[in-house]
């Protein structure tokens, strides 16, 4: 009896200690190949995925190009849709789904005319019964880049701007 309780803890001891098996890394961020992001959302898409902005008249879409290749983007409204975030929600929100991860370059595209730097830090709905709401004062390019990178905490060099005409965007 003795050696029947015995034996399993020598094979232990001649065996060594018990080795942990590897397991195989999870993705933090599994991401579809397409998505469609409607104003006031933000999305995400593998490497070699597809952004679609669908009807883009007066917003702005946020792209950002991760290193490792994908795309995080955001469709800024000037006016908040129901259910959706707000314009000064939206670079917040984009910047807690990139978590991080290393940003290869920031495409801002859209209603460039239509769009006071400030909007990002403060929406348009924010504003009470007379106070002024700020005016966009013809396209401000620099002014959006800066707001953006420093939304997202990028370096502004990372961060482009280009005024496109109204409709569908498709960015790859």
């Amino acid at each position: 009896m003795v050696l029947a309780l015995a034996l399993p803890l020598l094979a232990t001891a001649v065996a060594g200690p018990a080795q942990a098996q590897p397991r195989p890394a999870a993705s933090a961020h599994s991401a579809p190949a397409t998505a469609t992001v409607t104003e006031g959302q933000v999305r995400e898409v593998a490497r070699g995925g597809v952004l679609t902005y669908p009807s883009v008249t007066s917003c702005l879409t946020v792209t950002v190009r991760l290193r490792g290749g994908g795309l995080v983007g955001a469709h800024a409204s000037l006016f908040q849709v129901p259910g959706e975030l707000r314009s000064d929600e939206i670079l917040p929100a984009l910047r807690k789904a990139v978590a991080g991860r290393p940003v290869a370059a920031v495409e801002v595209r859209g209603a460039v005319g239509a769009w006071h730097p400030g909007y990002f830090t403060r929406a348009i709905e924010a504003y009470g019964d007379g106070e002024a709401v700020p005016q966009p004062q013809g396209r401000d390019f620099d002014g959006l880049a800066k707001a953006v990178a420093l939304g997202l905490k990028q370096p502004r060099a990372s961060v482009t701007v280009e005024d496109v005409p109204d409709g569908d965007q498709i960015v790859r």
